[in-house]
C-alpha cells in the first residue's frame, strides 16, 4: 500500500489542486484492478512499471505541455535562434564600433580605446545573446501553450507540417558556392568600420607618437572638409555594399546575378575611391611634410601615396570580382 500511495502522490503533485482527489481515486482503482486479491510488494512493482513514469502519466492529465519547447516547435525554434543570434550580435558589435569611432576625440590612447572596444564588444555580444535567447524562448513557450492541437509532429519554418512538396522549395547548395553568414557579417562589419572612420578621419587617421599617456595623436592624414565634400558618393557606396551583403545573406550561394552585382559594387566604389584620393587637397600638408621628413622621400609624396593606394584597392577589387564569378560558375 505504501508504494501505491507514493506513486499516486508523485502523479497528483504535478496536477492542479482541484483535480488531485478525483484522479487519485481513479489511479488507485486502476492499480488495484490490476493486482491479485492478496497482493504483496513484489506484485505491485510490475503493475507500477506498466503504469509508467509518474511525470509522463501526469502530463496526460494536463491541458498544457510539461516541457518548455516541445518537438512540434523545437526545430523552428532552434533554426530561428541560429538566424537571429548572429544578426543581433553583429548589429550590436557594429553599433559599438561606430559609436566608439564617432565619439572618439583623440584625447585617450588608441590602445586603450581598442581594448575597451574588445571588452565591451564581448560583453555586448553575450548580453545581446542572452536577451535574444530569452525573448525567443518566451514567444515559443507562449505559442506552445496556446496551441491546443494534440499533434507533436514537428513543423517546418512556415509553421506547417512537412510534406514531400516542401523539398521543391529547397535548393541544393554545393560547399564551394555557399556564402557563409560569417562572410556576410564580416562584410557588414567592415562597412561600418570604414564608413565611421571616413566621417571621423580627422580625429582617427593620422600620425601617432609615443607620449606620457601612451600614443598621442599628432596630426591628421586627411583634410576632413575635402572628405565630407564627397559625402553623397560615399553614402551611395555604403548603400551598395549593404544591399549586396544582404542579398548574399538571403540567397546563400554565389550566382551569376550576385557576381554581377558584386562587380558593379566594386566598380562604383573604385571610381569613387579614385576620385576622392586624386584630389590634390585631400592630404593634410602637415602630414605630407611629416612623412617626407620621416622616410626621406624625394618627389611628390601625394602622388606616390595615391598611386599605391589605388593599386592596392584595384587589386583587391579585381581578386574579389574574379572569385565571385569563379564560384558562380561552379557546376552543381
Amino acid at each position: 500500500m505504501r508504494m501505491i500511495d507514493l506513486y499516486i502522490q508523485e502523479v497528483t503533485r504535478r496536477l492542479p489542486e482541484k483535480s488531485r482527489e478525483d484522479i487519485a481515486l481513479e489511479l488507485r482503482s486502476t492499480i488495484e484492478d490490476m493486482l491479485p486479491d492478496d497482493y504483496s510488494e513484489e506484485d505491485v512493482k510490475p503493475v507500477l512499471e506498466k503504469m509508467g513514469n509518474p511525470a509522463i502519466l501526469a502530463s496526460g492529465y494536463l491541458d498544457r505541455p510539461m516541457h518548455l519547447i516541445g518537438p512540434r516547435y523545437f526545430d523552428v525554434y532552434i533554426n530561428l535562434l541560429k538566424l537571429i543570434l548572429p544578426i543581433a550580435a553583429v548589429i550590436s558589435l557594429i553599433s559599438l564600433i561606430a559609436n566608439t569611432i564617432i565619439s572618439y576625440s583623440g584625447e585617450e590612447a588608441v590602445l586603450n580605446v581598442v581594448l575597451d572596444v574588445i571588452g565591451l564588444g564581448i560583453w555586448g555580444i553575450i548580453s545581446t545573446g542572452i536577451q535574444v535567447f530569452f525573448w525567443v524562448t518566451v514567444v515559443f513557450a507562449i505559442i506552445e501553450r496556446t496551441d491546443h492541437k494534440n499533434s507533436q509532429t514537428p513543423l517546418t519554418a512556415c509553421f506547417k507540417e512537412w510534406t514531400p512538396d516542401d523539398l521543391n522549395n529547397i535548393s541544393y547548395i554545393p560547399k564551394e558556392k555557399a556564402i557563409s553568414k560569417v562572410e556576410v557579417f564580416l562584410g557588414l562589419l567592415w562597412t561600418a568600420i570604414w564608413a565611421s572612420g571616413y566621417f571621423n578621419a580627422a580625429s582617427l587617421l593620422g600620425v601617432y607618437e609615443k607620449g606620457s599617456n601612451g600614443l598621442e595623436f599628432v596630426t591628421p592624414t586627411f583634410n576632413q572638409e575635402v572628405l565630407l565634400s564627397y559625402w553623397l558618393l560615399v553614402v551611395v557606396v555604403i548603400g551598395l555594399e549593404i544591399a549586396v551583403d544582404m542579398y548574399k545573406l538571403t540567397t546563400g550561394q554565389w550566382t551569376r546575378k550576385i557576381a554581377v552585382l558584386n562587380t558593379v559594387m566594386h566598380g562604383v566604389s573604385s571610381i569613387v575611391f579614385i576620385v576622392i584620393i586624386s584630389n590634390n587637397q585631400l592630404f593634410n600638408p602637415a602630414f605630407v611634410t611629416y612623412m617626407t621628413d620621416l622616410f626621406s622621400i624625394t618627389g611628390d609624396f601625394d602622388n606616390w601615396f595615391s598611386w599605391g593606394a589605388i593599386s592596392a584597392f584595384l587589386l583587391f577589387a579585381v581578386v574579389d570580382v574574379y572569385q565571385g564569378f569563379r564560384k558562380a560558375n561552379i557546376k552543381k
